[in-house]
């Protein structure tokens, strides 16, 4: 893998910023089952947002858009035979070319049993230019929101933490931060954040 400052774009290089960035993640209000998330910077301009089957209509799938509502990845989990015999289920990422045909970018294996939060996670990217890498791994508790996402090197590339003071005085998990390392792919981040949430506290799951 590339080092810190050089890594390679995993959805698009529009999304990797030339310096860490703190963002704010706010779950919607939980009116609809489902709802999902909004992603905004410090000046409260919303950069993504992850609509869940709530308001997709769609079980095991989700689109993580920009700012603006352009959809970026759509992540949807694997079903059929196979996967209900398997020990391991599995979430894929696509994005879509020019013409609006898919394109897998990252499959996400969901740990063995979702009640142990310190199961690790991996993601293997499925880009030719990144796929002989290796895989980038999740480790800590996203329910307690203190996780990292570390690249097949060993490097965080992707801190979620939160404000222990805000959350006392608020007594939510509605809100949280994720610092990204310069240089790395805000969009896949949140991807995977968005597969994490389903997984664990189901607020984007019907």
């Amino acid at each position: 893998m590339a080092t810190k400052s050089s890594v390679l774009p995993i959805v698009s290089k529009v999304y990797c910023a030339p310096s860490e960035v703190i963002l704010a993640v706010r779950r919607r209000p939980n009116v609809a089952n489902g709802g999902g998330f909004v992603v905004a910077d410090a000046a409260q301009r919303v950069l993504f947002r992850v609509d869940g089957c709530g308001v997709i209509g769609k079980k095991d799938e989700l689109i993580l858009k920009d700012g603006d509502g352009n959809a970026l990845l759509l992540i949807r989990r694997k079903g059929g035979t196979i996967e209900a015999l398997s020990l391991t289920r599995k979430w894929k990422g696509f994005t879509y070319d020019f013409v609006g045909s898919e394109k897998l970018v990252f499959t996400l294996k969901e740990p063995n049993s979702c009640f142990s939060t310190q199961n690790m996670v991996r993601i293997s990217i499925e880009s030719k230019e990144l796929c002989s890498h290796g895989s980038f791994e999740v480790h800590g508790d996203f329910p307690a929101r203190a996780c990292t996402i570390v690249s097949p090197m060993g490097d965080v590339v992707a801190l979620i933490g939160v404000n222990k003071e805000l959350q006392r005085l608020m007594r939510t998990r509605d809100m949280y931060h994720v610092e990204i390392k310069a240089g790395f792919d805000q969009a896949f981040v949140f991807g995977v954040i968005a597969v994490l949430d389903y997984i664990y506290d189901g607020s984007i799951r019907c």
